[in-house]
């Protein structure tokens, strides 16, 4: 029999009646972190460009609200916290909108291409994580920031050559320890997350092909022989969303199958 004073997953896994923002909520992963926190108990404002498919997300999974959201206009961001406060947050914010470069050696890239990524990828995460951190702040409000970040933001991209999507991965880490630091005394903690190869439409050509060349090649580079399955982010995401990870903050948390670790 538990102690009457030991908490139970359940209660420091809850997210009942905190406002959570997800960006990237079309895609493959940030679909299934709205799923995640909604069906832990939070009210998910779901932004990306696709609306249609935000719409169909929000007709299955009951709390989730569609807002579309081009994350590279500012004013858009800060709707976003607008949309949560009329619901009484936000809570928790998730930064997973994000793109990649062409597969392309840096000399030969254009530079524009390479400021958007940048754009998407680190510019974004910061708008809206000082706008939601404003709120908070002058609301007297702790929050939880969680950053989707990339094993590439630790080392390079081996032969994908992607200065872009690196720079952008390594820099939104580097950010995550930053306003961990200017916010703590706040309440508000930073924290991020760093997959490794999971499917997604980022990685869609790796997995492609008769012979999966891509895939292959991560199996023989990741300690674990294979690549993520998409609920393995359930457990990281809701440990640094909720009150389980209330002593955690300015880390990323690698979930990657060891492929840093070799």
């Amino acid at each position: 029999m538990e102690a009457a004073d030991t908490p139970r997953a359940e209660d420091i896994f809850s997210l009942d009646g905190r406002v959570a923002i997800v960006t990237g909520a079309s895609g493959t992963l940030g679909e299934r972190y709205c799923r995640v926190l909604a069906g832990r108990g939070a009210t998910v404002v779901a932004a990306a460009r696709r609306l249609d498919r935000l719409e169909a997300l929000a007709g299955e999974v009951p709390g989730v609200m569609p807002v579309g959201c081009d994350v590279t206009d500012d004013s858009q961001l800060r709707r976003l916290v607008e949309v949560a406060a009329e619901h009484g947050g936000p809570d928790i914010v998730v930064n997973n909108a994000g793109t990649s470069d062409a597969v392309i050696r840096a000399h030969e890239q254009d530079p524009d291409h390479f400021r958007r990524v940048l754009d998407i990828n680190l510019t974004a995460a910061f708008v809206l994580s000082a706008a939601a951190a404003r709120w908070m702040i002058e609301h007297g409000r702790r929050g939880n920031i969680v950053n989707v970040a990339s094993m590439l933001g630790i080392v390079a991209s081996g032969g994908n050559h992607q200065a872009g999507y690196v720079a952008s991965k390594s820099g939104l880490i580097g950010l995550t320890r930053e306003l961990a630091k200017q916010w703590a005394p706040e309440g508000i903690r930073v924290n991020a997350i760093a997959p490794g190869y999971f499917r997604s439409g980022l990685t869609e050509e790796m997995f492609a092909g008769d012979d999966a060349p891509g895939l292959r090649h991560i199996e023989r580079n990741t300690l674990m022989r294979r690549a993520g399955e998409i609920d393995e982010f359930d457990g990281a995401l809701l440990l640094l969303a909720s009150d389980a990870g209330s002593y955690i903050t300015g880390q990323t948390i690698l979930i990657d199958g060891g492929w840093t670790a070799r």
